[in-house]
Order: C-alpha cells, then structure tokens, then sequence
C-alpha cells in the first residue's frame, strides 16, 4: 500500500489530476487535522473528484467538503483490500462523517470440549482451539437456554474438568436428571459419546434424523428387554419433542441465517440482528449507529454489513430489510471472509415470519431507546437550568461533565476517580482512575489536590478542554480545594460544584455547593437535575471504591508473601513470575513451589502452609 499526502502547496486541481485510477481509501481531513470521512473507492480519482463538483448529491456532503483542508489517499492491490483498510481506519479514527457501530467483540458461543467425556460451556474467545463451538449466539441468555435444553434431553455435564476429575459421587445435577454422571461412571463412556454426538446433531439442525435414531435405538432396546435403556431413550424422545414444538414455527431447513432490519425514527436508527443458527432462532440484538445525518436506511444497512462481518463469521444467508445500494460489496467481503453469502430482501414463508418479527423487535428496541434518551435528555436539560447555564439543543447535546471523587481504607491503598457524562449518557471509555502518593494517609483534602492538579494541567496548557461542569464529591472544604487548584492554574472556577450530602447523608438531601459567589442550592428529593448528579456522583463513587479495593488486594496479597520468613523481593519477583500472580502462587503444590529457582523444599513447604 501506498500514501499519498496533499502537498503543502495544495492546487486542488493539479492534485485531482495527479490521483491514480486504482483502488484504494481516501481521507477528508480540516484544518485541525481531524479526519472527517474515511471512504474506499474502485477508482480513486474518480471518486475523489466527485466531492468536487458543481452539484452534489445531499446537504450533508455539501457541508464536509466545505471545511475540507486536505486529502490523504491510500492506494490498495485490490477492493477488497480497500474495503478493509477502509474499515479499519473507521473504527481507529471514528471520524465524524461516517456511520458509526459500537466494536463490540463480545458475542458468546456454546461449547463442546475435547475432553474424553466432553462438556458443554458458556464460552467467549478465540474459536481456534480444540472442541466444537456452536454459535455466535446473540446474547448470554440465548447460550445458557440452549444449555439447559441440552442438560434436559442429552444430560451432559457442565462441571469443570478439575471438578470432574476429582468427583467420588454424583453431583446434584445428576440427582435432578440433567447429568449422567460419567464422573463416576453411571454411564458408560461408548453410551457417553453416543449423547454428546446427538447433542451436535441437534445442535447442527438434524432433528428429524435424530427423533429418527432415537426412535430406532429405543425399539432395539425394547425387543432386546433392555427396558433401562428404552426408558431413557423415550425420556431423550419426549424432551426433544416438547423443545421442538416450542420452537415449530422456527424450523427451516438447516442453513444458518441472520435477519437484519433497519428501522427509523424520531431522528435515530436501529438496526436489529436475529440470528438463526441450525433451524433454530436463537433471538435478537439490537443496534444503535451514531453519526447519521442525510443516510438512507440501505446507507446503515451496508455500513453495518461491512463493519459487522468483516472480523466475525458470516452466515450463508442474509434476510435484510432493504437492498444494499452498493452491489459489489457482497462479492468483496466474500473475498476478505471466504463466505459467499445472499442477501434476500423479500423473503417467503417462514423466513418473512422471521423478518416481521425482527422488524416488530427494532421498533420495540427504537422506542425504548427514544425513550429512555428522552427523559436522560431532560435531566441535562434541568441541570444546566438548576445551575443557570444559557445552552441551546446542540450545546446540550454536548454537556460534559466530570465527576471526582476519593476512597481508601484508613489512608490505605487512596486512589481517585474521575468519570464522564456526555452526550446524556455516561462515557465508560474516559473513565480514569489516579492512584495517589506522597500525602499523610486519610488526607481527603491533599487527594483532591493531587488528582485535580494532575488532571487540569493538561487543560490549562491548552492540550485537553475544560469541561463544563466540574462535579466534586463534598462540601464547603473540597470545593474550597479545588477553587483553589483552578485559580491556581488561570481556569474558570464556574465550572465547579460540589455535591454535599444532606442530614445523616439521606439521598435526596444533597446541596450544591458552589466556588463562586453563588450561595448553595438544595434542588429537592423530586428535582430530575439532582437525580442526573446523584447518577453521576454514585458512578464515581462506584468507580473509585472498585478501583480502591483492587489495589488493597494486591498490596495486602503481595504483603502476605514478604511477611513468609525467607522470602525478600527477588524470591517474591521470582515466583510472581513463576505462577503469573499471587493467585498462581497460592495454589501452586510444594513440589512446583520447590521447582523455583532459589526456593528450597522448606521454604516450599513454608509458603505452602503460609497461603493456606
């Protein structure tokens, strides 16, 4: 791949003229530097001319060529390798002008283990191992009801293979008819098997074969009087039946297909997934793309395809609400995935079944969404009246908000927390967390100082912008702390309110507490602003004591093993290292603790019977 910067001397036409016609990414970047829109094209030059002409095509691209500064394009082997790259970028850099869907690489799988007699899990990761993984499945709720239904028909294990190792009587599970306890050999290993086998049959789609030899192997077990085993069979039978027929209206084929609606409304989107995996329909999840402006319902539709799809497996079949504008993308993502997928965008039979439903699902999921934005956007709304901010809609949209506060145990392990509010919603990804130093233990006043200095600094050097309001967890004392840091460092102290807790610290009670001249403010139990700042101020709360507690964890587990006699800091670095963790250390045996280069078996022993 090759880069191509605009030059210093930027002649818009010259530098038209000088692109190639091959595939690549292009980048419309300001003044600023920031990357407004990040695109791929078949033809770079023609793609990138198209933004400068006379006439374009909506108001929204109007809008980004006219504070276009620059242009920087790449130049690929191939579409596909554009197409990627193009991702990539988008995801990096989220650049204002592109839809936007939240990376979310969580989804959950079954799995079957390679053990001797495997078990079935909830399982999140890399699918490269060993063992059968079924899914992904749309949610945890989806994986753990597909476990029950396997525990309840095939009764295989679930425990983990220390525990299986180790069992000398059946477990509980067994006692209510979901394990065949193989642990302890009720069932033979051949007749284990034999239900592991039939739980991926299910699991693949093959229902009807497997009624089919299920009913066969109970007639055999019949005629041969082997009543025990022609009783289990009918109970795997009649489980099976009764799972089927809830799910009667789901079953199409064999084949794996993803339905996915786009839906809009009260100016947001929503794009719901329903996932079929094996003629069964494992349930929805539900999209929110940021950034739209001027896009069609098909502009979403392909932005999600191409971000969803291209770090995740793709089904064979897709059933989607509307066409895809652009229909090279299919055959180009085949390319990077290796799957060649349809789209169907006016199904029949069942699979229309399927797409009303999902099309009833995003409306549900939109209007909670709406909703609930709604009321958050009317609690930004109160606060910035409480605190007599003159905001417009789009200022409001924008209000951000931090959040401090400080927690330790008895001067212990101090750390400070720091969170957002923005966009009416909080910011888990600006989270901070400050661990503190160099003050008198218990010292709440020298905490806010440190972590107030250390975050403000930034903002009076001109390298991070200042929020518009700054929330601190106290009263007239903290307040006065942090008047004094901002004064300090030239910032506006307006920005600066306290949340003191009301008599015997009642929630509802709270005052706001002011830097200026402002006398405080005690905004009532039924105020929707105080409701927005008690969320804020518990968030901060919450974020400081885990983050505290943590760290006294690892301070008091790293004490435990100094206090050992015979072991000093490079003993303790040594079998850190060793066993990954005071974790690994704790449960390590004398003979693996004895294996650590300068740890005799004494000392071993000692270790030992010290983290016990």
């Amino acid at each position: 791949m090759n880069t191509i910067n605009m030059p210093a001397d930027f002649n818009l036409k010259s530098y038209l003229s000088d692109l190639p016609n091959l595939p690549g990414v292009y980048r419309h970047i300001d003044e600023q530097g920031e990357v407004l829109y990040v695109g791929k094209a078949r033809d770079l030059k023609r793609r990138v001319s198209s933004y400068f002409q006379k006439t374009l095509s909506s108001p929204r691209i109007a809008h980004m060529v006219a504070r276009v500064a620059r242009i920087e394009v790449t130049v690929t082997r191939s579409e596909a390798e554009a197409l990627l790259l193009e991702n990539n970028l988008i995801k990096r850099l989220r650049p204002r002008y592109n839809i936007l869907f939240r990376d979310d690489k969580s989804y959950p799988y079954l799995m079957i283990s390679a053990h001797q007699a495997p078990r079935i899990a909830y399982y999140r990761g890399s699918t490269s191992g060993k063992g059968h993984f079924f899914g992904p499945y749309p949610n945890s709720w989806a994986v753990r009801e597909t476990i029950q239904i396997l525990q309840r028909v095939f009764r295989l294990r679930t425990c983990e293979d220390s525990v299986y190792a180790n069992r000398s009587r059946p477990c509980l599970l067994h006692q209510i008819g979901r394990c065949s306890a193989p642990c302890v050999n009720l069932i033979s290993p051949e007749q284990y098997q034999l239900d592991v086998q039939r739980a991926i049959s299910f699991l693949d789609g093959n229902t009807s074969e497997l009624l089919g030899e299920l009913q066969e192997r109970m007639m055999q077990a019949s005629d041969s009087l082997d009543f025990e085993q022609a009783a289990i069979l009918r109970d795997q039978m009649k489980a099976l039946s009764a799972v089927l027929q809830q799910q009667s209206m789901e079953q199409v084929g064999k084949e794996d297909v993803d339905i996915i609606v786009v839906l809009n409304a009260g100016g947001k989107f929503c794009v719901n997934m329903a996932m079929v995996r094996g003629g069964r329909h494992l349930g929805d999840r539900a999209f929110f793309p940021t950034q739209i402006n001027d896009d069609t319902p098909s502009d979403v539709l392909a932005a999600f395809i191409a971000q969803h799809y291209l770090e995740r497996r793709m089904p064979p079949v897709l059933v989607c609400s509307h066409a895809l504008p652009d229909a090279d993308l299919m055959p180009l993502l085949a390319e990077q995935t290796g799957v060649k997928a349809r789209v169907v965008v006016r199904p029949q039979g069942v699979r229309k079944i399927w797409l009303e439903q999902a099309t009833k699902n995003a409306g549900l999921a939109l209007a909670r969404v709406l909703s609930e934005s709604t009321a958050r956007a009317d609690r930004t709304r109160a606060l910035a009246e409480a605190l007599q901010l003159d905001l417009d809609e789009a200022q409001l949209d924008t209000l951000h908000i931090e959040c401090f506060d400080i927690s330790h145990t008895a001067g212990e392990a101090t750390q400070a927390s720091c969170v957002v509010y923005k966009h009416h919603e909080m910011q888990n990804s600006l989270y901070r967390r400050y661990n503190i130093a160099g003050i008198t233990p218990g010292d709440d006043y020298a905490a806010m100082r440190q972590v107030l200095n250390r975050r403000f600094s930034r903002v009076a050097e001109g390298l991070a912008p200042l929020p518009d309001i700054v929330l601190i967890d106290g009263g007239k004392g903290q307040v006065e702390i942090a008047r004094q840091v901002f004064v300090e460092l030239g910032l506006d102290i307006h920005v600066l309110v306290g949340v003191a807790k009301g008599e015997k610290r009642k929630v509802g009670l709270e005052t706001l507490v002011f830097a200026d001249d402002r006398p405080p403010v005690a905004l009532g139990v039924e105020s929707a602003a105080l409701m927005l700042v008690a969320q804020v101020r518990d968030e901060a709360h919450r974020f400081a004591i885990t983050g505290m507690r943590a760290q006294r964890a690892k301070t008091r587990n790293v004490s435990r093993l100094e206090d050992i006699d015979g072991i000093g800091a490079k003993r303790r670095q040594r079998l850190l290292a060793r066993f990954g963790g005071f974790s690994g250390v704790a449960d390590a045996s004398i003979d693996e603790l004895s294996a650590v280069d300068g740890i005799s078996t004494e000392l071993a022993e000692r270790i030992y019977h010290a983290l016990r």
